[in-house]
Formats: C-alpha cells, sequence, structure tokens
C-alpha cells in the first residue's frame, strides 16, 4: 500500500508539480534578470536611478494588482486554465519589452510580465492543495519555491554569459519564446480537477471578508510581506549594486556574487517546506520555524546596511538562504481555513506581499538616487540609509508576529 501510494504521489508530482515549477522557474527569472541586465538596458535607453527602479518595479505592482481578482479564478477555474493562458501575456510582454526603444515601452513590456506571471505562485499551491495531503503541502511547496530559486540562478551568471553571443533584446527574447512554449506544457499535460468552490460571484467575494477579518491572518501577514517584499526587491534589483558599490567587486564578482545569492534561495526554498515540516512533527509549529529564518534574515539585511564586506560572497549566499523563510507562511495560512478558500488565502498574502516589493524596490531607488553617482556609484552612507528602512520595518513586524509563535499552531 505504502508503495502504491509512493508510485502515486511521484506520478502526481510529474504531472502536476513540475510544470507548474516551470512556470515559476520562468516567473522567478524575470524577477531578477534585470539585477544583470540593468546596466546594458541603461547604456542603449538612458535611464536614471527612479527609472531602473520603476522598469524593473512595475512587475511587482501588476503582479499585485492581479492577486485578489486572481483568487477568485483560481478557485473558480482551476489552476492549469488559469495559469496557462496568463503566460501567453508574459510571452507578449516580453517580446514587447525587447523591442522596446524608450522608458515607456519597457515599462509596458514588464507590466505585462508581471501580470502574465501572477498566477506562477498561487496557481501551483492551489493545484497542491487540489491534489496532495495536507502533510505533503510544505513539501510540495517546496518544490515550487525551489524552481523559482533555480530561475534565480539561471538570472545570473548564466544571463551574464548569455551577453556575450547576444544583447539584452536577445535574452528577452528568447525567454519569450520559452514562455510561450511552457503554456502550452501545461495546458496539455497538467490534469484537472474539480473544486470546492462554486456558487455566485458575489458570494466568492463576500468569503474574501472571511480571510482579511482573520485577526492572525494579520498577525501573520505584516512581517511576511517586509521580509519576502524585501527580499524580492533587493535580491532582483538592487542586490548587485550593492555589491559593486559597497563591497566593491567588479563585473564579474559581482555576477558570482548574485549567483550566490540566487544559489542560496534556491537551497532555502527547497528546504524550508521539508525543514519546516520535519520540525513541526517533532513539535516546534511552522511559525516559529518561519519566524527564526525571518530573524536570521533581518540580521544579514543590518550586516548589508552597516557596510559589511568582508565575505560578500558568503553574506550574500546565507542572504538568499534566510530570506525564503517566510514561504512557510504560505502553508501555515493555508491550513487554517477552508479548501474552498485556499487560493483567496494565498493571493490575499501575495497581493501585500508584491505591494511591498514594489514600493521597496521603488522607494529604495528613490532614496539611494538622492547621493551623486557621477563617478558611476553610490556611497556608502546612500545603502546605509536605504537598507535600514526596511531593517527597522523587518523588526517591528517581527515582534508583533511574535505571539503567534508562542501557541502550539495558528
Amino acid at each position: 500500500m505504502a508503495a502504491t501510494e509512493g508510485t502515486r504521489t511521484a506520478r502526481l508530482a510529474t504531472r502536476v508539480v513540475l510544470p507548474f515549477a516551470a512556470g515559476y522557474f520562468l516567473s522567478y527569472l524575470y524577477r531578477t534578470v534585470n539585477a544583470v541586465l540593468a546596466p546594458a538596458i541603461a547604456g542603449s535607453i538612458a535611464l536614471d536611478g527612479a527609472d531602473i527602479g520603476l522598469m524593473t518595479g512595475v512587475y511587482f505592482m501588476t503582479f499585485a494588482a492581479a492577486q485578489l481578482p486572481l483568487g477568485l479564478l483560481l478557485d473558480r477555474f482551476g489552476p492549469r486554465r488559469v495559469e496557462a493562458i496568463l503566460l501567453g501575456f508574459a510571452a507578449f510582454g516580453a517580446m514587447t519589452f525587447s523591442l522596446a526603444e524608450s522608458v515607456p515601452a519597457l515599462v509596458l513590456g514588464r507590466a505585462l510580465v508581471g501580470f502574465g506571471v501572477s498566477a506562477c505562485l498561487m496557481a501551483p499551491l492551489k493545484a497542491n492543495v487540489l491534489f496532495f495531503s495536507p502533510a505533503r503541502l510544505p513539501l510540495m511547496n517546496g518544490v515550487i519555491l525551489g524552481a523559482g530559486g533555480l530561475g534565480a540562478v539561471a538570472a545570473t551568471h548564466p544571463v551574464h554569459l548569455a551577453l556575450t553571443v547576444t544583447d539584452w533584446r536577445g535574452v528577452y527574447g528568447g525567454v519569450a519564446l520559452v514562455t510561450a512554449g511552457a503554456a502550452v506544457l501545461l495546458w496539455l499535460v497538467v490534469p484537472d480537477r474539480p473544486t470546492a468552490a462554486g456558487g455566485r460571484l458575489l458570494a466568492q467575494i463576500r468569503d474574501m471578508g472571511e480571510i482579511f477579518r482573520d485577526r492572525t491572518f494579520w498577525r501573520i501577514a505584516p512581517a511576511t510581506m517586509v521580509s519576502l517584499g524585501s527580499f524580492m526587491a533587493i535580491q532582483g534589483l538592487w542586490a548587485g549594486p550593492w555589491l559593486r558599490d559597497v563591497a566593491g567587486l567588479g563585473t564579474s564578482e559581482v555576477s558570482t556574487g548574485l549567483t550566490a545569492m540566487a544559489a542560496g534561495m534556491a537551497l532555502g526554498y527547497l528546504s524550508a517546506g521539508a525543514l519546516a515540516g520535519w520540525l513541526e512533527r517533532k513539535g516546534l509549529p511552522a511559525i516559529t520555524v518561519g519566524s527564526v529564518g525571518m530573524f536570521l534574515h533581518l540580521l544579514c539585511l543590518v550586516l548589508m546596511a552597516l557596510g559589511f564586506h568582508l565575505a560578500p560572497m558568503t553574506l550574500s549566499a546565507l542572504y538568499g538562504l534566510t530570506g525564503t523563510a517566510s514561504s512557510v507562511n504560505y502553508a501555515v495560512l493555508t491550513r487554517r481555513f477552508p479548501a474552498r478558500l485556499s487560493g483567496r488565502v494565498n493571493t490575499s498574502l501575495n497581493l501585500l506581499i508584491f505591494i511591498a516589493a514594489f514600493s521597496l524596490q521603488w522607494g529604495l531607488g528613490w532614496v539611494i538616487g538622492q547621493w551623486d553617482s557621477s563617478n558611476g556609484h553610490w556611497p556608502d552612507q546612500a545603502w546605509r540609509v536605504a537598507l535600514m528602512l526596511p531593517a527597522a520595518a523587518g523588526l517591528v513586524t517581527l515582534g508583533w508576529l511574535l505571539p503567534a509563535c508562542r501557541k502550539s499552531a495558528p
């Protein structure tokens, strides 16, 4: 019986988890690739710090704007259809970006990409709820998140190497074609499973009030949005300039540092769910595991803000590894609500996270840009002020989360 169950799980993982993992791989590649491409883009289309922040950060804004209707669509029509169709928009947006000749065109392309990949995490999280037992959710969610980490790795040194044979337009054009292929794969391979969601649309919208009235949701959400939102903003764009300006690394070394950060993130996503599940079986709540990881991540951010650069590769890897800790909170909150609300629970949390990511990615650019960069670098003081802002917010929100860690389960 155990062997049969294991075979069934492996078969489902092949047909469900892996195709969705390919989508999230692409989503994270899009999210972080501008950390490498931004200098090349700025070299062909005049961009200042705020332009770079807006061009890259608008991805988060359209991603966030899609989250609440996305939750309704996932619960109503299922993850396969929703993600496959949206990936078509992402492919079109990437092609638009590759052909852009102005800042507005770049922003439009990135906005379409953000909208198009807006289901790449929520859809597989919903699918995992439909196809796997609650005990397997942390592991299956971790596989999806780990694929995102691999996408971030692909967006660093491999992209740097790709620029030796093509330009940034060629990179985006190539990824656009791969995205279209991933959409077709999802449509053809992933099975459907009827969901518990039904009834009128207005009734589904009213159900969301159950989520936003929940006290535990608002106990967990602030720390999650600050921790994961700031990590996305920094790792996806500003980590590269920090390695250049504060750590004093050259172009090739910056690429290596970003790769170390992405590799740490991939390892963290792959292991966070399994580790949280194992420790939970030992009696330690998953929310406590996530909170400890978020605190370690905060310490890494403080070190970056203070200008610590004696071991930049190690710090980069640790920042990436611990940046994934808050991801276990998706499973924590999903298990608190009925399965019919699972899509909307995840998208409600994701909405807050991506609003934070957009605000910080653009906002950090604005703060850093208040200092002179005529020599091609921003001074240490600019980075100290900018990075201390999310660090302070992280400390406050972790303090707010602490009461939830005292409970055996949220």
